[in-house]
Protein backbone atom coordinates (compact mmCIF):
# COMPACT_ATOMS: atom_id res chain seq x y z
CA UNK A 1 0.00 0.00 0.00
CA UNK A 2 1.18 3.64 -0.86
CA UNK A 3 0.57 6.24 1.81
CA UNK A 4 0.78 10.08 1.80
CA UNK A 5 1.34 11.50 5.30
CA UNK A 6 1.04 15.96 4.80
CA UNK A 7 2.44 17.63 7.31
CA UNK A 8 5.13 15.25 8.23
CA UNK A 9 7.74 17.87 9.84
CA UNK A 10 4.88 18.77 12.38
CA UNK A 11 4.26 17.38 15.54
CA UNK A 12 1.81 14.15 14.82
CA UNK A 13 2.82 13.65 11.63
CA UNK A 14 6.55 13.16 12.36
CA UNK A 15 5.46 10.43 14.75
CA UNK A 16 2.86 8.71 12.64
CA UNK A 17 5.85 8.64 9.63
CA UNK A 18 8.15 7.03 12.37
CA UNK A 19 5.39 4.41 13.04
CA UNK A 20 4.13 3.75 9.45
CA UNK A 21 7.58 3.13 8.32
CA UNK A 22 7.63 -0.01 10.74
CA UNK A 23 5.36 -1.41 8.39
CA UNK A 24 5.78 -3.03 4.75
CA UNK A 25 4.04 0.02 3.13
CA UNK A 26 5.69 2.54 0.78
CA UNK A 27 5.68 6.12 2.76
CA UNK A 28 5.90 9.66 1.01
CA UNK A 29 5.48 12.59 3.68
CA UNK A 30 5.01 16.36 2.42
CA UNK A 31 5.47 19.62 4.28
CA UNK A 32 6.32 23.31 3.33
CA UNK A 33 8.48 23.86 6.33
CA UNK A 34 6.91 26.92 7.22
CA UNK A 35 8.11 29.00 10.45
CA UNK A 36 5.22 29.17 12.21
CA UNK A 37 7.40 28.04 14.95
CA UNK A 38 11.08 26.48 15.62
CA UNK A 39 11.97 25.50 11.89
CA UNK A 40 15.11 23.69 13.79
CA UNK A 41 12.89 21.73 14.84
CA UNK A 42 10.81 20.27 11.98
CA UNK A 43 14.24 20.35 10.10
CA UNK A 44 15.56 17.74 12.87
CA UNK A 45 12.26 16.15 12.57
CA UNK A 46 12.97 15.37 8.51
CA UNK A 47 16.84 14.50 8.93
CA UNK A 48 15.59 11.95 11.67
CA UNK A 49 13.09 10.82 9.21
CA UNK A 50 15.65 11.03 6.11
CA UNK A 51 18.41 8.94 8.71
CA UNK A 52 15.74 6.60 10.43
CA UNK A 53 13.20 5.86 8.34
CA UNK A 54 12.69 4.79 4.64
CA UNK A 55 10.04 7.11 4.16
CA UNK A 56 10.37 9.55 1.29
CA UNK A 57 10.04 13.35 1.58
CA UNK A 58 9.27 16.35 -0.95
CA UNK A 59 9.16 19.86 0.25
CA UNK A 60 5.29 20.72 -1.13
CA UNK A 61 2.95 23.64 -0.28
CA UNK A 62 -0.35 21.97 0.31
CA UNK A 63 -2.06 25.38 -1.89
CA UNK A 64 -0.06 24.52 -4.74
CA UNK A 65 -2.26 22.25 -7.06
CA UNK A 66 -0.10 21.95 -9.89
CA UNK A 67 2.49 20.41 -7.80
CA UNK A 68 -0.23 17.87 -5.89
CA UNK A 69 -1.59 17.08 -9.21
CA UNK A 70 1.96 15.91 -10.59
CA UNK A 71 2.93 14.28 -7.00
CA UNK A 72 -0.47 12.03 -6.74
CA UNK A 73 -0.13 11.30 -10.85
CA UNK A 74 3.20 10.02 -10.13
CA UNK A 75 2.20 7.75 -7.26
CA UNK A 76 -1.12 6.72 -6.92
CA UNK A 77 -1.54 6.91 -3.52
CA UNK A 78 -4.17 4.47 -1.73
CA UNK A 79 -4.64 6.24 1.54
CA UNK A 80 -3.82 10.35 2.48
CA UNK A 81 -3.45 11.13 6.78
CA UNK A 82 -3.89 15.03 5.78
CA UNK A 83 -2.30 16.18 8.93
CA UNK A 84 -0.73 19.74 7.32
CA UNK A 85 -2.66 22.28 8.30
CA UNK A 86 -2.36 26.25 10.11
CA UNK A 87 -2.49 25.38 13.76
CA UNK A 88 -3.17 27.90 16.89
CA UNK A 89 -6.23 29.72 18.04
CA UNK A 90 -4.54 33.20 19.18
CA UNK A 91 -2.33 33.31 16.22
CA UNK A 92 -5.80 33.16 13.83
CA UNK A 93 -6.86 36.54 15.74
CA UNK A 94 -3.60 38.35 14.19
CA UNK A 95 -3.44 36.09 11.14
CA UNK A 96 -6.52 35.50 9.30
CA UNK A 97 -5.29 34.48 5.76
CA UNK A 98 -2.99 32.06 6.40
CA UNK A 99 -5.64 29.85 7.55
CA UNK A 100 -7.94 30.37 4.71
CA UNK A 101 -4.88 29.65 2.43
CA UNK A 102 -3.94 26.22 4.22
CA UNK A 103 -7.07 24.84 6.06
CA UNK A 104 -9.33 25.89 3.52
CA UNK A 105 -7.36 26.46 -0.16
CA UNK A 106 -5.14 24.00 0.83
CA UNK A 107 -7.60 20.84 2.27
CA UNK A 108 -9.86 21.50 -1.18
CA UNK A 109 -6.66 20.90 -3.20
CA UNK A 110 -5.90 17.59 -1.39
CA UNK A 111 -9.68 16.88 -1.62
CA UNK A 112 -9.34 17.67 -5.82
CA UNK A 113 -6.55 14.89 -6.10
CA UNK A 114 -8.20 11.80 -3.75
CA UNK A 115 -11.31 12.69 -6.04
CA UNK A 116 -8.84 12.79 -9.46
CA UNK A 117 -6.74 10.28 -8.50
CA UNK A 118 -9.46 7.44 -6.88
CA UNK A 119 -7.79 7.67 -3.22
CA UNK A 120 -9.50 4.41 -1.72
CA UNK A 121 -9.05 6.43 2.04
CA UNK A 122 -8.88 9.95 3.24
CA UNK A 123 -8.06 10.84 7.30
CA UNK A 124 -7.44 14.04 8.54
CA UNK A 125 -6.76 15.92 11.31
CA UNK A 126 -10.10 17.93 12.81
CA UNK A 127 -9.93 19.79 16.07
CA UNK A 128 -11.74 19.48 19.49
CA UNK A 129 -12.03 24.05 19.21
CA UNK A 130 -14.93 23.09 16.65
CA UNK A 131 -16.96 22.69 19.66
CA UNK A 132 -16.85 26.11 20.93
CA UNK A 133 -19.81 27.40 22.81
CA UNK A 134 -20.65 23.85 23.45
CA UNK A 135 -21.05 24.00 27.57
CA UNK A 136 -22.06 19.68 27.76
CA UNK A 137 -19.49 17.57 29.08
CA UNK A 138 -17.67 15.36 27.32
CA UNK A 139 -17.90 16.85 23.98
CA UNK A 140 -19.51 14.07 21.88
CA UNK A 141 -19.86 13.65 18.12
CA UNK A 142 -23.52 13.63 18.42
CA UNK A 143 -23.32 16.85 19.47
CA UNK A 144 -24.11 20.35 17.34
CA UNK A 145 -21.05 21.84 16.18
CA UNK A 146 -22.37 25.46 14.66
CA UNK A 147 -20.81 27.85 17.17
CA UNK A 148 -16.77 27.83 16.57
CA UNK A 149 -15.62 30.77 18.49
CA UNK A 150 -12.51 31.27 16.61
CA UNK A 151 -11.56 31.73 12.80
CA UNK A 152 -9.10 28.14 13.41
CA UNK A 153 -12.18 26.33 15.03
CA UNK A 154 -14.52 27.85 11.99
CA UNK A 155 -11.90 26.13 9.17
CA UNK A 156 -12.00 22.83 11.09
CA UNK A 157 -15.56 22.60 11.18
CA UNK A 158 -15.40 23.96 7.00
CA UNK A 159 -12.82 20.63 6.71
CA UNK A 160 -15.35 18.46 7.96
CA UNK A 161 -18.48 19.74 5.63
CA UNK A 162 -16.29 19.41 2.45
CA UNK A 163 -15.44 15.71 3.23
CA UNK A 164 -18.59 15.41 3.48
CA UNK A 165 -19.84 16.69 -0.04
CA UNK A 166 -16.52 15.46 -1.47
CA UNK A 167 -17.79 11.61 0.06
CA UNK A 168 -21.24 12.18 -1.14
CA UNK A 169 -20.36 14.03 -4.43
CA UNK A 170 -17.40 11.37 -5.57
CA UNK A 171 -17.71 8.44 -2.92
CA UNK A 172 -14.32 9.42 -1.55
CA UNK A 173 -14.24 7.76 1.84
CA UNK A 174 -13.17 10.38 4.21
CA UNK A 175 -12.52 10.33 7.94
CA UNK A 176 -12.51 13.13 10.48
CA UNK A 177 -10.30 12.86 13.61
CA UNK A 178 -10.88 15.40 16.15
CA UNK A 179 -7.60 16.15 18.24
CA UNK A 180 -8.07 17.13 21.61
CA UNK A 181 -4.72 18.79 23.29
CA UNK A 182 -2.26 16.46 21.81
CA UNK A 183 1.50 16.46 23.86
CA UNK A 184 4.35 14.72 24.09
CA UNK A 185 8.19 14.56 22.78
CA UNK A 186 8.81 16.29 19.99
CA UNK A 187 5.77 18.59 20.08
CA UNK A 188 4.79 22.19 19.53
CA UNK A 189 6.70 24.52 21.64
CA UNK A 190 3.30 27.06 21.33
CA UNK A 191 1.77 23.99 23.54
CA UNK A 192 1.07 24.62 27.27
CA UNK A 193 2.94 21.86 28.54
CA UNK A 194 6.14 22.17 26.16
CA UNK A 195 5.70 26.32 27.04
CA UNK A 196 5.46 25.69 30.85
CA UNK A 197 8.45 22.82 31.03
CA UNK A 198 10.25 25.58 29.05
CA UNK A 199 9.53 28.77 31.72
CA UNK A 200 10.22 26.35 34.51
CA UNK A 201 13.19 25.69 33.59
CA UNK A 202 14.50 28.97 32.51
CA UNK A 203 13.37 30.42 35.72
CA UNK A 204 11.10 32.80 33.66
CA UNK A 205 7.16 33.65 34.21
CA UNK A 206 4.44 31.46 33.02
CA UNK A 207 1.46 33.01 31.66
CA UNK A 208 -1.72 31.36 32.88
CA UNK A 209 -5.12 32.01 31.08
CA UNK A 210 -8.27 32.00 33.19
CA UNK A 211 -6.36 32.45 36.07
CA UNK A 212 -5.41 28.67 35.62
CA UNK A 213 -9.08 27.51 35.88
CA UNK A 214 -9.18 26.27 31.87
CA UNK A 215 -9.47 22.59 31.95
CA UNK A 216 -7.73 20.53 29.21
CA UNK A 217 -8.15 17.47 28.00
CA UNK A 218 -4.56 16.36 27.25
CA UNK A 219 -4.16 13.33 24.93
CA UNK A 220 -0.43 11.64 24.75
CA UNK A 221 0.91 11.57 21.28
CA UNK A 222 1.68 7.68 21.14
CA UNK A 223 -2.30 7.34 22.21
CA UNK A 224 -3.28 9.45 19.38
CA UNK A 225 -0.78 7.93 16.91
CA UNK A 226 -2.34 3.99 17.50
CA UNK A 227 -5.74 5.74 17.00
CA UNK A 228 -5.06 7.07 13.44
CA UNK A 229 -3.39 3.39 12.44
CA UNK A 230 -5.70 1.46 13.87
CA UNK A 231 -8.52 3.72 11.65
CA UNK A 232 -6.58 4.17 8.87
CA UNK A 233 -8.01 0.63 8.26
CA UNK A 234 -11.70 1.33 8.98
CA UNK A 235 -12.81 2.74 6.36
CA UNK A 236 -16.24 4.20 5.88
CA UNK A 237 -18.81 2.78 3.68
CA UNK A 238 -22.27 3.84 2.22
CA UNK A 239 -24.96 3.59 4.02
CA UNK A 240 -28.48 4.44 2.37
CA UNK A 241 -30.45 3.26 5.35
CA UNK A 242 -29.21 6.33 7.18
CA UNK A 243 -31.21 9.03 8.93
CA UNK A 244 -29.93 11.72 10.37
CA UNK A 245 -31.01 11.86 13.96
CA UNK A 246 -29.49 13.49 16.83
CA UNK A 247 -27.46 10.18 17.71
CA UNK A 248 -26.05 10.01 13.82
CA UNK A 249 -24.89 13.26 12.92
CA UNK A 250 -20.87 12.17 13.33
CA UNK A 251 -21.80 9.51 10.32
CA UNK A 252 -24.07 9.49 6.97
CA UNK A 253 -25.31 8.00 3.92
CA UNK A 254 -21.86 9.02 2.02
CA UNK A 255 -18.59 6.90 3.03
CA UNK A 256 -18.16 9.40 6.05
CA UNK A 257 -16.95 9.46 9.92
CA UNK A 258 -16.31 11.48 12.23
CA UNK A 259 -14.05 10.70 15.83
CA UNK A 260 -13.02 12.50 18.31
CA UNK A 261 -9.42 11.30 19.51
CA UNK A 262 -8.77 12.61 23.54
CA UNK A 263 -7.85 10.34 26.71
CA UNK A 264 -11.74 11.10 28.22
CA UNK A 265 -9.94 12.90 31.14
CA UNK A 266 -9.79 16.86 31.92
CA UNK A 267 -7.07 18.63 33.77
CA UNK A 268 -7.07 21.94 35.47
CA UNK A 269 -4.44 24.10 33.99
CA UNK A 270 -2.93 24.93 38.22
CA UNK A 271 -2.95 21.26 38.53
CA UNK A 272 -0.91 20.55 35.62
CA UNK A 273 1.49 23.05 36.81
CA UNK A 274 1.37 21.19 39.73
CA UNK A 275 2.69 18.05 38.16
CA UNK A 276 5.09 19.62 35.99
CA UNK A 277 7.28 20.63 39.15
CA UNK A 278 7.23 17.92 41.25
CA UNK A 279 8.57 16.51 37.77
CA UNK A 280 11.24 18.92 37.08
CA UNK A 281 11.67 19.61 40.94
CA UNK A 282 10.98 23.40 40.68
CA UNK A 283 8.71 25.95 41.37
CA UNK A 284 6.98 27.63 38.71
CA UNK A 285 6.65 31.56 38.50
CA UNK A 286 3.00 32.34 37.46
CA UNK A 287 1.63 35.46 35.42
CA UNK A 288 -2.02 35.10 36.00
CA UNK A 289 -3.85 36.61 32.96
CA UNK A 290 -7.94 36.36 32.07
CA UNK A 291 -9.31 33.82 29.13
CA UNK A 292 -8.29 34.97 26.02
CA UNK A 293 -10.34 35.72 22.85
CA UNK A 294 -11.16 31.96 21.22
CA UNK A 295 -10.24 30.13 24.06
CA UNK A 296 -12.51 27.01 25.62
CA UNK A 297 -12.95 27.14 28.90
CA UNK A 298 -13.01 23.21 29.06
CA UNK A 299 -12.23 20.59 26.78
CA UNK A 300 -13.15 16.78 27.59
CA UNK A 301 -13.43 13.92 25.15
CA UNK A 302 -16.19 11.22 24.44
CA UNK A 303 -14.50 8.42 23.25
CA UNK A 304 -17.43 6.20 22.81
CA UNK A 305 -17.07 5.67 19.05
CA UNK A 306 -13.36 5.36 18.76
CA UNK A 307 -13.63 2.86 21.71
CA UNK A 308 -16.62 0.67 19.47
CA UNK A 309 -14.72 0.84 16.42
CA UNK A 310 -11.43 -0.12 17.20
CA UNK A 311 -11.04 -0.78 21.21
CA UNK A 312 -9.39 2.55 21.82
CA UNK A 313 -7.90 2.77 24.99
CA UNK A 314 -5.20 5.50 25.45
CA UNK A 315 -1.93 4.20 27.86
CA UNK A 316 -0.80 7.22 29.18
CA UNK A 317 -2.11 9.50 32.26
CA UNK A 318 -0.78 12.98 32.44
CA UNK A 319 1.91 12.22 35.10
CA UNK A 320 3.17 9.72 33.16
CA UNK A 321 3.11 11.77 29.84
CA UNK A 322 4.66 14.72 31.45
CA UNK A 323 7.77 12.45 32.61
CA UNK A 324 8.11 11.28 28.95
CA UNK A 325 7.99 14.52 27.67
CA UNK A 326 10.50 16.16 29.68
CA UNK A 327 12.99 12.88 29.62
CA UNK A 328 12.40 14.06 25.76
CA UNK A 329 13.02 17.99 26.31
CA UNK A 330 16.22 17.99 28.78
CA UNK A 331 18.13 15.26 25.87
CA UNK A 332 17.10 18.06 23.23
CA UNK A 333 17.89 21.21 24.63
CA UNK A 334 21.14 19.72 27.19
Amino acid sequence: MKILITGVAGFIGFHVAKKLSLTKNIIHGIDSMNTYYDINLKNIRINYLKKNTNINFFKINIENQNSLNALFKKNRYDQIIHLAAQPGIRYSLTNPESYIRSNIIGFQSILECCKKFEVKHFIYASSSSVYGLNRKQPFSTSDNVDHPISLYAATKKSNELMAHSYSHLYNIPTTGLRFFTVYGPWGRPDMAIFKFVKAIKNNTKIKVYNYGNSERDFTYIDDVVNGILKIRNKIPKQNKLWKKDNKSIAKSSAPYAIYNVGSGKSIKLNKLIKIIENVIGKKAKIKYESIQPGDVVSTISDNKDLIDLINYKPQYDIEKGVKSFYKWYKKYYK
